[in-house]
């Protein structure tokens, strides 16, 4: 591991879920996704196609997503068993593996369930960090399951939110995610899809949705947006008709045209998020772009999350 990190006397590490839920914060997993997105675009680093696979129960499947630098080599699984919520179990799973680059061995297991709500929060907040407008202070989430709160907490440390409007499908679960919101000192309110996209300057679609979440024509001049949801064939949170006006970008482009928002988008320029931040290519060009990213959620960001995360364990 480039980091430096070894297994303890040639054993292969492993950090259970309650230890990485104590390691984790915003601020590492902004810093390690963000350098992430950078070697993403470099020539030192290849990601390979997701495979995603079915369990033995209704809706129950799993993932596969993996990565390849000179210094970190591994892979992530992710599950959904929905049969869980009835056992009073967690519905979500997720666990990153680590090999040796010169040897194959493997040398860490992370389990990461609590860890991937924090790395997929900080590819939001690393995507409105370089595209939203610096004065952007209203946020529209649609969504209040799990994810939707780490994402706004997530922006919440790159951008000084004054309000937050939540679109939900179901009332009480709106409101309640709200309520939880607001003891966090965060200013939410509950809004339907219209009113929140017309007053937001940014807007974070955090659901498992296969059609569009609102209109193009409700988007006013100077919105970012964040498709955090898209993670397989099939899915879609945003409108099409967006995408003609607007500056699209996304994590990484070959997989973002397979499994993620843009797998809708047609032949439109796509440019990745690592190209902005190291300055190869110009982010938002003026206060009235609409700019728009995609997170399909790659691998080389949670090789990454991993590392900085057994750093933090053996110092």
């Amino acid at each position: 591991m480039k980091c430096g990190t070894e297994s303890r006397g040639g054993e292969m590490i492993y950090l259970n879920e309650a230890h990485t839920s104590q390691l984790i914060s915003h601020e590492l997993a902004y810093q390690a996704v963000k350098e992430a997105f950078v070697a993403a675009v470099g020539d030192q680093a290849t990601l390979f196609p997701v495979v995603n696979a079915s369990g033995p129960q209704a809706g129950a499947m799993f993932s596969l997503k993996s990565a390849s630098t000179p210094g970190l080599v591994g892979w992530k699984t992710g599950s959904y068993w929905p049969g869980n919520q009835a056992k009073n179990m967690p519905c979500h799973g997720t666990t990153v593996f680590l090999l040796n680059p010169e040897t194959g061995e493997l040398i860490a297991a992370v389990a990461a369930t609590k860890v991937n709500a924090y790395r997929t929060a900080a590819a939001d907040a690393v995507a409105v960090d370089y595209l939203a407008r610096k004065n952007a202070t209203v946020l529209t989430v649609f969504g209040t399951g799990h994810q939707a709160e780490y994402e706004v907490r997530a922006i919440a440390k790159v951008r000084h939110l004054s309000r937050v409007i939540v679109v939900g499908r179901h009332p009480q679960k709106t409101q309640a995610f709200t309520e939880r919101l607001r003891k966090q000192g965060i200013q939410a309110e509950a809004g339907d899809a219209r009113h929140g996209c017309e007053q937001a300057d940014i807007i974070v679609t955090a659901t498992t949705a296969t059609e569009p979440l609102f209109q193009a024509e409700w988007i006013q001049p100077g919105t970012h947006i964040s498709a955090m949801g898209a993670d397989k064939a099939g899915k879609q949170e945003l409108p099409v008709a967006l995408y003609k006006d607007a500056s699209l970008f996304c994590d990484y482009k070959p997989q973002s045209e397979v499994i993620g928002e843009f797998q809708h988008a047609g032949n439109v320029r796509i440019t990745a998020i690592g190209s902005v931040i190291s300055n190869q290519i110009a982010g938002r060009k003026t206060d009235d772009a609409v700019t728009i990213f995609d997170s399909s959620g790659i691998a080389i960001q949670d090789l990454f999350v991993a590392e900085k995360i057994l750093e933090k364990a053996s110092a």
